[in-house]
């Protein structure tokens, strides 16, 4: 079993997003290559995002500090701290409206399908 301490993570990550341009840093926690689902802590900047990008496949975004804004197509949905958005399968982009920090749960689709 191994333990993390996301809280901690979440600090060290938005001080590392402020020492880059990018506006933004991330680290997996759970998963890799050799498994399905995958949760990584993002810290974005306010003002920065996540560029429009494919749905990985299952995803969530948790919002662990600050604020964010997920946008799809038309679609846009607002998050706060503790709020649970369900990534819509759908190209999207996540934005910082003030410095936040965000957990990403995805099980990508090629995983995430039953085989025959």
């Amino acid at each position: 079993m191994v333990k993390h301490s996301v809280d901690a993570l979440a600090r060290e990550l938005l001080e590392q997003a402020h020492r880059v341009p990018a506006g933004r840093a991330s680290r997996t926690l759970v998963g890799g290559h050799e498994q399905a689902m995958r949760q990584t802590v993002v810290a974005l900047l306010d003002g920065h995002e996540l560029a429009e990008h494919d749905n990985p496949g299952q995803a969530t975004l948790l919002v662990l500090r600050g604020r964010v804004v997920l946008h799809a197509g038309t679609d846009t949905w607002d998050g706060r701290v503790g709020d649970l958005i369900e990534i819509p399968p759908a190209r999207h982009s996540v934005a910082a409206t003030e410095d936040a920090v965000v957990l990403l749960s995805a099980v990508p689709r090629e995983r995430g399908q039953a085989s025959n």
